[in-house]
């Protein structure tokens, strides 16, 4: 970066440091009580975060675990309600690990992803995070194979980091509105990436990854969510994301399908098997934050607030389904189930189909419909303080 270009970086977060940083989010509705409990005691906490759960009731040994990072500002508790993570949890049967930065650690609440100390295996945040998921599946007999970890923003960016150094704890992991790991080292860099999300080779970006553990794969697979219109993140980051895991997977760069679900692009990679290993996904017209809308199974989970974003799709349901969570409901659900479809009279069955064969050979986690209308969203006029002011934010300078 030139001297002009620090000289102006200074010289903006001086006059932007003398205002009050922005309100990313918003606490529980008041009255709404949490199903997140506060666990403690969970080992060396390096990076000195905080931890919360939720585990559905009678959820047996055996079950999967899904790691959900929050955003600058949030809580656990907030992005939980408004994400719908502990809904999707306890319909589903999955136990939820929620991760909490605190104030002390970074002043705007964000996970530092871009600090070396927080972002390399055994060490800092990383470390903690680790350490937390140790301690659910000591506690509550989870699945060592069935564990995946998600993200918005900060925490997006934080999942890339849980990804590369910890690969082989991961079956899948999901990035909304983040970052590549290893693109940044210090808050210029930070800023620099998400402002600009500067090209890289994809080999480098892979490299990053490969260079973060001795892990040799198989490697996790991937989900990747971001807005058209995202003026905190740069968009591109999605697609160096993208191509960082691509590239790690030993994939082609040219999407093996590309669709719409509810209305928005979708790309997708699958391995020689047909199961999907990397997707893409990008929310038309929508700003910084997580997708919210009604599932396939006509279901809403979450509620719109700061950074939770009304789009026509539900993401948390979408990633769930790409963790193949979806498909199996927790028992005491499953057995009720299974009774009322027994009381039900039976329909006569349905002639004999040849089977689709294009549609076999599609990855069987990517559910494609037709594209229908997109709801109008409320519009943002923004400037350029605006968008300096939000990155500033983010990486936990604005106080």
């Amino acid at each position: 970066m030139s001297l002009i270009k620090n000289v102006e970086f200074l010289r903006r977060w001086s006059r932007l440091h003398q205002f009050n940083g922005l309100d990313i989010a918003r606490d529980l509705a008041l009255g709404t009580r949490s199903p997140l409990a506060e666990v403690k005691g969970f080992g060396a906490n390096p990076g000195h975060l905080g931890m919360w759960s939720f585990v559905p009731a009678g959820l047996g040994q055996g079950a999967p675990l899904v790691v959900v990072l929050h955003g600058c500002g949030q809580t656990a508790a907030g992005y939980d309600q408004g994400a719908g993570w502990s809904t999707l949890a306890e319909r589903y049967g999955f136990a939820l690990l929620m991760p909490e930065q605190r104030r002390t650690n970074n002043a705007q609440g964000c996970f530092n992803w871009f600090n070396p100390e927080d972002t390399a295996r055994d060490h800092g945040e990383a470390c903690s995070i680790r350490r937390m998921i140790a301690r659910m599946v000591r506690d509550h007999g989870i699945d060592k194979h069935r564990i995946f970890v998600t993200g918005l923003s900060a925490g997006g960016a934080m999942t890339s980091v849980m990804l590369a150094t910890y690969p082989e704890v991961f079956a899948a992991g999901a990035v909304i509105a983040g970052l590549p790991f290893g693109v940044a080292s210090n808050v210029r860099e930070a800023l620099n990436g998400m402002l600009q999300s500067n090209s890289r080779p994809a080999a480098e970006l892979g490299d990053l990854v490969r260079g973060a553990s001795t892990h040799k794969g198989p490697w996790p697979k991937l989900s990747v969510w971001h807005g058209s219109a995202d003026r905190t993140v740069n968009p591109a980051n999605a697609n160096e994301i993208v191509k960082q895991w691509l590239d790690v997977h030993g994939l082609p760069a040219a999407p093996m399908f590309e669709g719409t679900v509810d209305g928005h692009p979708h790309q997708v990679w699958w391995n020689a098997d047909g199961e999907t290993i990397v997707e893409s996904y990008t929310i038309t017209d929508m700003a910084h934050g997580t997708p919210l809308g009604l599932a396939d199974n006509d279901e809403r989970y979450g509620a719109e607030g700061a950074f939770l974003i009304e789009a026509g799709i539900s993401s948390s349901y979408h990633i769930a389904d790409f963790f193949g969570l979806t498909k199996s409901i927790s028992q005491p659900r499953a057995a009720a189930t299974i009774a009322a479809d027994a009381a039900k009279p039976q329909p006569s069955p349905a002639p004999l189909r040849t089977p689709d064969v294009a549609a076999v050979r599609r990855p069987l986690t990517a559910q494609h419909r037709p594209a229908g209308p997109l709801p109008q969203r409320r519009r943002r006029a923004i400037n350029v303080g605006a968008i300096i002011t939000r990155a500033l934010t983010a990486v936990g300078l604005m106080k």
